[in-house]
This record gives structure tokens, sequence and C-alpha cells, in this order.
């Protein structure tokens, strides 16, 4: 066993990179069994040098992370910062000076991820970012590595612990959206401001790297079809309950059934009760991959938070640790295939769509007509209604998505529908 210990910088002391620096203490002499090499901290970067870090000793804090990645010795960074800048800056820094990267920031990976992989292999590092998608569930590696032999043709999950939360308690209370978000902002599932989460930027971001992964092809946070959940009601809910589904909001990852293309959305949507995404609850990630030889395959487990997440990165660390002593890198990008990624227009879909519309004769055929002028197939329709007023609940065959959201723009204009009430994918089948 080698005694000179392998020296990690640590990028980032928040809720993530104060669990890294803990479990790296506390869990010394075992990761040195693990590894065939102790493993040191030799220094964290963090904004606040004033801020009491417990257990982290304080001539290790350092506020010039630069610095501390060119002074010679580090032979490990990890970058829990987050975000595109310094982030960026310093793992190209790394990269510069020799020294392999564990980054659990799915933002940078999402939009950069093509140029740190090409500067990480013409040094002959590592870059592992196990971290970056769903938090503490082993799921980037078992892609990358496990179903390397495989041809993954979809992935759908539930990427995002905060908006699972919010959805879970909606169906499961029949709360609000505002109420369920206050719920998760009082329990610290959501930030003061949840954009990102209930938006789907966060999802999307994951999303976008789990494609090129899964499809072996550059998929770019732009080329991610996104829509956020806060126009979600309780409405949609007992719509749902009503078709033995309840809505979640998915990431969803399909390759193309003539294999020349492939797509990237997030959004809300539909699911059957029945499918293994419907019963995952409360904070809880899941990611469905259905791969050719393999079959279908579900990972679960926490998304999210300090001690899940440093679970992650401690992983990543591990394997880098011991590439490094093999003199050795693991996988790298794998983006041979160079398939385009489609408009979510080309998107094979069905659609729930709930309209307003007047209580009188002929409504219902007006309102199939339409249908069927754009090419779409109805396959249940429910109609209630009172006083001249009455709803109309449409639930379509699969067409391409351009087909229903051009359905939906004619259906406005229509003198008899009042309004469209709600519109919702169905997936899952």
């Amino acid at each position: 066993m080698r005694t000179r210990p392998l020296k990690v910088a640590l990028l980032g002391c928040g809720v993530v990179g104060s669990e890294v620096a803990r479990i790296m203490t506390t869990h010394a002499d075992d990761l040195t069994q693990r590894i065939g090499a102790p493993v040191e901290l030799a220094g964290v970067a963090v904004r606040r040098p004033s801020k009491v870090r417990e257990g982290i000793d304080p001539a290790l804090i350092t506020t010039d992370a630069t610095a501390l990645l060119k002074r010679g010795d580090i032979d490990i960074a990890i970058e829990v910062i987050g975000g595109i800048e310094p982030a960026r800056t310093l793992i190209t820094t790394a990269f510069e000076n020799g020294i392999s990267v564990v980054s659990a920031n799915k933002a940078l990976l999402a939009q950069d991820g093509a140029a740190l992989h090409a500067a990480a292999e013409a040094r002959g590092l590592d870059l592992y970012y196990e971290a970056a998608v769903a938090g503490a569930i082993p799921l980037v590696r078992p892609m990358r590595e496990s179903l390397a032999g495989d041809k993954i043709n979809r992935v759908m999950g539930i990427v995002n612990g905060t908006t699972n939360f919010i959805l879970d308690k909606m169906d499961s209370t029949g709360a609000g959206y505002q109420e369920a978000l206050d719920e998760a902002t009082a329990l610290g599932y959501a930030e003061a401001d949840p954009t990102a989460d209930v938006e789907g930027y966060d999802a999307a971001a994951k999303a976008a790297i789990l494609a090129g992964i899964a499809f072996h092809t550059r998929v770019r946070l732009d080329d991610v079809y996104r829509e956020g959940m806060t126009e979600v009601s309780a409405a949609d809910f007992a719509s749902a309950k009503r078709m033995g589904c309840t809505i979640k909001l998915l990431a969803i990852l399909e390759r193309a059934a003539d294999g020349e293309s492939v797509t990237a959305r997030v959004h809300p949507a539909m699911i059957p009760l029945s499918h293994p995404l419907a019963s995952v609850r409360e904070a809880y990630n899941a990611v469905f991959v259905e791969a050719e030889a393999a079959g279908r395959l579900m990972f679960y487990g926490p998304g999210a938070g300090g001690s899940p997440t440093a679970s992650a990165v401690l992983g990543d660390l591990v394997a880098v640790c011991r590439n490094k002593l093999a003199e050795a890198t693991g996988p790298g990008e794998s983006a041979y295939t160079q398939l385009p990624v489609s408009p979510m227009g080309d998107v094979v879909t069905r659609y729930h769509i709930s309209l307003d519309v007047a209580d009188k004769p002929g409504v219902l055929a007006q309102v199939a007509t339409t249908f069927a002028e754009h090419g779409v197939s109805i396959d249940t329709v429910r109609q209630q209604g009172k006083d001249g007023e009455a709803s109309l609940v449409v639930v379509t065959h699969r067409a391409p998505d351009a087909a229903l959201s051009g359905t939906v723009e004619a259906l406005r204009k229509l003198d008899t529908v009042r309004g469209v009430a709600s519109i919702m994918r169905v997936e899952g089948e």
C-alpha cells in the first residue's frame, strides 16, 4: 500500500462540501483501505473564511482557490461550488495543473460538458460527476459503464426532489400549489427562490447530462424542452385521479424509432398509478431506464441533501483515486453518434385537455371535428354541464406534439369554447 497520501482540494464548503469534509475525516481509515493509499484534505476554498466550520482545521481554509490549485501538490479537486463561474475557470485551472476533478455541478456540465471533457482528456485526467444527477442514486456510472455494452432507448424519471415533494402533497392532501410550496420551503426542501426547481431548470440540466450519456451524443441545456409546474392545480389532480393517474414533473429522454435522432424534455405529466414512478413519494428521486438487452431498470433514492450528495461525491473520489494509483483514467465523453436533438413539436405524445364550453347541442361535434381536422384521434371524452355552461375533458391518442398544439389553438377560436382550463401530457403507458 502506498504511504504517501493523495491530496484533495475541496472547492466550496456549503451543505455538501462540509459533509464531504466530515466523511473524509471520520472515514479516513476505511477510505485508505478501499483506495490503497491515504487520502488527505489539503485545502478548502471558501468565500467567507470567518464562518465556523465544525471539524475542519482552520489552517486548511483559504479564499484563494486558484492559488490552492496551483501550489503543485494537489492530486484531485472536488468542486461543489455550483453555478457557471467561478466553477468553470477553477475546473479548467485544475486540469491545466494536472489535477483530476470530481464535480456536482449539473448546470455547468449541461452547458459546457463537452469542453470540460475535452480539457480533461487532453491531459489524461478524470472528470467524474455522479453527484450532479439524482444525489445519492448510482445512475451516471451505471449508465456510463454497466450499460456501456447495451443500447438505451428511453430514460424517464423524477430528478428533482423539491417538485416531487410539492406534487406529492397536492396529490395526497388536496393542497393547492402555493400551500404545498410553503410547506416545502418550511421543511427546507425548497429554496427561498424556488424558480430553478419549479420551472424545471434544475431537471432540464440533469436531463441534458443523462441524454448525452444514454445516447452517446452531445445534448446541451438549450436542447431540452422545458415546462414548469406552477400551473398544475388541484383540479388537474382530480382529473388525473378519475383516469387512475397521478401527476409528476418528468424528465423524458427518447431515441427515435428510426434511431436517427433523440428528444429531451422536462414537463408535468399524468402517469398511471400502476407505473413504478407513480409511487415515488416526498422528496425522493427515481429514474426508469429502458435498454434493449437489459430491459427495464429503475434507480430510486434520495436525490438531494448534504449527506446523499456527499455519498455520490465520495464514491467518485474513491474511483478517481484508484485510477490515479493505477496511472489510468475512467470513461470520458462518448459522443460518437452525433445524433440531432429533435424539437418538441416532433415528439409523439398524448394530451389531456380540459375545456370550458357552452352547454348546448353540437358542441361536442364541433370540438371533435377540430381534432379530426388536425389529424388528432380522440381516445375518451367526458362532459358535464348545467345552467348553460359545461366542462369537456378530452384525452387523445398519441400524435405529434405540434399537431396537438395546433388543435388547442384552433379550439380557443371556437365560439362555443369559453376557455382552455388545463392542458397536460399523458405518459407512462
